[in-house]
C-alpha cells in the first residue's frame, strides 16, 4: 500500500475559458488545460514522464500533440469518475518508480461539439440488448430508474430533491466562473421544465465545454514546486454493473461503499476528520447517495441532513462548494473538476474558500452507477 501522503499534487488547472468554447476541439481543450496546469507547477513537457487522460483521445494522441515521451501511460475509461482512478493509478505509478512527474489530462467539447467524438451506445453491448430496447438510453432517462426506489424506500420528497440543487447554486453564486449564478428556491426547481420524471431540468447537470489537468510527484520533490503541495492521503475504486437495472439495490451503490472505504482506510481517517466534502453531482440525487454511501449520515438521512443545510455555505459539512455539475460546470465527464475543487480547497484558494480546509474527500460516479471513485487530500503529509 501507499503510505498516505507519498504522493503530492503539485499542478492544478482549469482550462482558460469554461461553458461555451465554440473555438477550440476536444483536443485543443485537453491542450489548453495541460499547458495552465504545467504553467501552475512552473514545467514544461519535457518535465512530465507519466500521462493518462480517457475517452475518445488516446494517450498516444495528447503525448504527441503535447510533444511527451512518456514512460508510463494509463488510459482507463470507466466513465465521468475515470480522472479520480488516474491520480490513484498514477500516484502507485511513481510510488513503483514508473515515472516521477504524472499529467492527468482532460478536455471535452460536450456543447459546441467541436471535433468531438460520437457517444454511441453499442447495439451489441449489455445495456444495448436489454436496456435500450425498452427506451432508456441516456442518463436522463436511466438515473431515474434508481431514484424513483430510493424516494418511495426513504420517503423522500420532491422538495428535499429539489434542495440539493438550492444549495449548490448557493455556492455557485459565489463562483465567478460558475456558469448559473443567479439564486433559485425550491419552488423555481419544482417549476422548472420537466425532463424525466422526477427529475426537473434544474435537477440535471449543465451541458459545457471545458478541461482541466493534474501534475502529480513524489512528496519527496513536491516542496521544490512554487505552489503548496496537496497530498494524496488514500484513495479507492471499484465497478459494478454497465446496466443501472441490474443494480444490487437501487437505494445504494455498491461501487460507492466499495471505492468509499477502501479510500478512508488507505488514508487512516474518520469521517469526523473530513473538513470539506465534493460528491460528483451530474444529477440532484447523486449527493444523496453518496453522503450515504461514504458513511456520512446514516441509510435515509441524507435528503434531510441536505434539507437542515449542513451541505450548505456555513454548514458543517460544505459539499460541491464550486457549485457542482448542477450549476458551475459539466462538460460530459465531471470528475476532473470536482478534483480541482478540492485541490483548490486544501490549497486555500477556492473563490468559495471553506475556512481551513485540511482534508478533503473527492468521490466520483461512472455511468449509471457503473463505477466509483474516491480520492482523500490533505494539506499536511502524515
Amino acid at each position: 500500500m501507499i503510505p498516505p501522503g507519498a504522493i503530492a499534487i503539485v499542478g492544478a488547472a482549469e482550462t482558460t475559458e469554461l461553458g461555451v468554447i465554440p473555438h477550440l476541439s476536444e483536443i485543443g481543450l485537453h491542450a489548453d488545460a495541460a499547458l495552465n496546469a504545467m504553467a501552475d507547477a512552473g514545467l514544461q513537457p519535457k518535465d512530465i514522464d507519466g500521462l493518462a487522460c480517457v475517452g475518445p483521445m488516446r494517450p498516444q494522441m495528447i503525448a504527441h500533440y503535447l510533444g511527451l515521451a512518456p514512460r508510463w501511460v494509463d488510459g482507463t475509461g470507466v466513465g465521468g469518475c475515470s480522472f479520480l482512478l488516474h491520480v490513484r493509478h498514477a500516484a502507485a505509478a511513481i510510488h513503483a518508480g514508473y515515472c516521477s512527474t504524472v499529467l492527468i489530462t482532460h478536455g471535452e467539447s460536450g456543447r459546441s461539439r467541436v471535433a468531438a467524438m460520437p457517444r454511441l451506445v453499442e447495439p451489441g453491448s449489455l445495456a444495448g440488448q436489454f436496456e435500450m430496447p425498452f427506451g432508456p438510453m441516456g442518463p436522463p432517462t436511466l438515473f431515474p430508474i434508481p431514484v424513483l426506489r430510493y424516494m418511495k424506500t426513504y420517503g423522500v420528497t420532491h422538495e428535499q430533491l429539489a434542495m440539493v440543487a438550492v444549495i449548490q447554486r448557493e455556492w455557485a453564486a459565489r463562483n465567478p466562473r460558475a456558469m448559473h449564478r443567479d439564486p433559485i428556491t425550491v419552488e423555481d426547481v419544482l417549476n422548472s421544465r420537466m425532463i424525466a420524471y422526477p427529475f426537473r431540468l434544474l435537477q440535471c447537470c449543465l451541458v459545457t465545454d471545458g478541461g482541466g489537468a493534474l501534475i502529480l510527484t513524489s512528496a519527496d520533490r513536491a516542496r521544490d514546486f512554487p505552489t503548496r503541495p496537496v497530498y494524496i492521503l488514500g484513495s479507492g475504486e471499484s465497478v459494478e454493473t454497465p446496466m443501472v437495472s441490474q443494480m444490487q439495490d437501487f437505494t445504494s451503490s455498491r461501487a460507492f461503499r466499495v471505492a468509499g472505504a477502501e479510500a478512508f482506510r488507505t488514508a487512516g481517517i474518520r469521517h469526523a476528520d473530513v473538513d470539506h466534502l465534493m460528491i460528483y453531482d451530474a444529477f440532484a440525487h447523486l449527493p444523496l447517495y453518496g453522503l450515504e454511501d461514504l458513511g456520512f449520515v446514516p441509510r435515509g438521512e441524507a435528503a434531510r441532513f441536505v434539507w437542515e443545510r449542513n451541505t450548505a455555505p456555513g454548514g458543517r459539512l460544505p459539499v460541491n462548494t464550486n457549485g457542482g455539475g448542477l450549476s458551475y460546470t459539466h462538460t460530459g465527464m465531471y470528475g476532473m473538476f470536482a478534483l480541482l475543487e478540492s485541490v483548490r480547497q486544501v490549497r486555500g484558494t477556492a473563490p468559495a474558500q471553506v475556512p481551513d480546509v485540511r482534508i478533503s474527500v473527492c468521490h466520483g460516479v461512472g455511468g449509471m452507477f457503473g463505477a466509483s471513485g474516491t480520492v482523500v487530500l490533505g494539506r499536511e503529509r502524515p
